[in-house]
């Protein structure tokens, strides 16, 4: 099977679009080889109701190691780092077809300096 190879990478503005929905679309490009840039993931949407899904977070925030909460699951509060860990969760991460579809993944707050002109 021939890869496939993309010139350039696809730049999504995150802005209104659903975390989990925007995240398997990306996750299945990536397992394609394409590269994909995301961008304003402070502009991300999760549904359904905002206490229910702030308890939710808080007892993900809960889970750590017992014996050395340094080393246990790491939970990220950024909003694209929380993006880019609802990612991960879709894709083979410990393969190198996985760990090689994370890394063709950029994820932002804001629209920094290369993409703002694409």
């Amino acid at each position: 099977s021939e890869k496939m190879v993309f010139e350039k990478p696809i730049i999504v503005d995150a802005r209104g679009h659903l975390m989990g929905r925007l995240a398997s679309t990306v996750a299945k490009q990536m397992l394609q080889g394409q590269s994909v840039v995301v961008v304003r993931c402070e502009g991300l949407e999760v549904s359904g109701m905002p206490i229910r899904n702030k308890i939710k977070f808080m007892f993900f925030l809960r889970k750590r190691t017992l014996t050395n909460p340094k080393k246990g699951p790491i939970h990220y509060k950024s909003p694209s780092r929380m993006f880019w860990r609802t990612v991960r969760g879709m894709l083979p991460h410990k393969t190198e077809r996985g760990t090689a579809a994370l890394q063709r993944l950029k994820v932002f707050e804001g629209i920094p300096a290369p993409y703002d002109r694409m």
